[in-house]
């Protein structure tokens, strides 16, 4: 029985040690292929580095939105995740429309103000579709890092390695006792 539950842990740890390497393999590649921002059936995620939509959107969550091709789309009360003049993305709510949907001025559902800027139009990368992860992001944004990219393909590598060097090593062992208990009943 216990040799039995040894096995099915064993068999366990290597499928979910595999499994980790290969996860974390295709979030890397596919995180670096998309120059760091990850995607998901369609579906683009990003991290949220500021309470501006809290408490619905935290501080270090992971969120998804939808990308658009149609900028002009988008009402009052949408979420939408979008550029400023800094190349920064802002996740904001649309507190108006201007100009038949050229442009919006946006508001964080935590702040006091709207947004001193208007955002146009074309400016606009998605909709928040209302998925969300709490402080998930913070690890995303950690392993789309090179340091982290390095780090989480090389360590589960070796836990792999190591782990099927005892897996190994622990055969090779029962081998030699069986053939010891062999070399011992012929010898009697």
């Amino acid at each position: 029985m216990w040799s039995t539950i040894k096995k099915l842990i064993s068999g366990v740890t290597t499928a979910l040690l595999f499994t980790l390497l290969i996860v974390t393999v295709f979030a890397v590649i596919s995180t670096q292929a998309a120059d760091g921002e990850p995607e998901v059936f369609g579906y683009q995620l990003k991290t949220v580095l500021s309470g501006s939509m809290e408490p619905g959107i935290q501080t270090g969550s992971i969120i998804s939105i939808q990308p658009t091709e149609d900028q002009g789309q988008f009402e009052k009360g949408d979420v939408i995740t979008f550029t400023n003049a800094d190349d920064t993305l802002i996740t904001h709510r649309i507190h108006e429309v201007q100009n038949e949907g050229q442009q919006y001025i946006t508001k964080g559902d935590n702040n006091n103000t709207t947004d001193a800027e208007p955002v146009l139009a074309e400016n606009v990368v998605g909709e928040y579709t209302g998925f969300t992860i709490p402080y998930v992001g913070y690890a995303i944004d950690f392993a789309t890092s090179d340091q982290g990219a390095v780090l989480l393909l090389i360590v589960p590598g070796i836990l792999l390695v190591i782990y099927s060097i005892v897996i190994i090593w622990r055969a090779l062992r029962q081998m030699d006792n069986g053939s010891r208990d062999d070399q011992a009943i012929d010898e009697q």
